[in-house]
């Protein structure tokens, strides 16, 4: 039981030799026999990996041991089976694609709360300075079906390049406000959260870790349902186990 050890991590950094890390990289997963994907781009990395436990933390050490991403931070879960069919490893223009260039995670991010945070937030109902706290969720529509914050807002994105367009449309609801973006591993709050900073709005915070990093801290309060994942578990629960049919997280 739980054998295959899961992670996901990312890192925005300047990668200029992104595409002449993809090869190396794809040999040593190999070897190792590991599966899942390696997204590389010059703005950063983005992984999903699963197999033996000893294979992947071998292959996360030989990540760090490259300076730029000494401090990959990777989430863990479990499985019994691998949940990939493949090991592939892409060059990308974009680790998680936006199509507005004038973002640059790597530059500087946007403000991060911790789980343990966002849960007593949640827990009194406003920040810490009184103001109404908005839960912005910044996935798929499709994902957000399978289970979100209870009350959080959804603005039915058909996919991640929607995201500005949709705040645009939305952004007089979010003056006065704090919000907390959110997503399954914190990607694409990173880039969202500055997003909604360019758009004017003060009080905007990315939830550190994501969804899955919040399910490790807290055991998923005030969330309902389960955590869409891109492989073949589908969808996790609280406890970071897959989700059973018609289980609640």
């Amino acid at each position: 039981m739980n054998k295959v050890l899961n992670i996901s991590a990312y890192r925005f950094v300047a990668l200029p030799d992104a595409g002449a890390l993809r090869e190396p990289l794809l040999q040593r997963a190999e070897a190792l026999g590991l599966k899942g994907t390696i997204l590389l781009a010059e703005e950063g990395i983005n992984l999903f990996l699963a197999g033996a436990p000893a294979a992947v933390r071998d292959m996360l050490a030989h990540l760090r041991s490259d300076p730029r991403l000494a401090d990959l931070q990777a989430k863990e879960s479990w499985s019994d089976t691998v949940p990939f069919r493949r090991m592939r490893v892409k060059r990308k223009r974009e680790i998680i694609r936006m199509n507005h260039p004038a973002i640059q995670p790597a530059a500087g991010r946007a403000p991060a709360l911790d789980a343990l945070t966002v849960q007593r937030w949640l827990d009194q109902g406003h920040d810490d300075e009184g103001r109404p706290l908005v839960m912005l969720d910044t996935r798929n529509a499709f994902e957000v079906d399978q289970g979100t914050f209870e009350g959080a807002v959804d603005w039915r994105l058909a996919r991640f390049s929607d995201f500005p367009q949709a705040l645009q449309e939305h952004l007089p609801d979010l003056q006065g406000r704090t919000i907390v973006s959110f997503c399954t591993g914190g990607i694409r709050c990173e880039k969202a959260a500055l997003v909604m900073r360019e758009a004017g709005l003060p009080q905007v915070w990315q939830l550190e870790g994501g969804i899955l990093k919040y399910f490790e801290e807290t055991g998923g309060a005030h969330f309902r349902g389960n955590c869409f994942v891109f492989d073949e578990r589908e969808a996790l629960d609280g406890q970071l186990a897959p989700a059973q049919d018609g289980s609640a997280g």
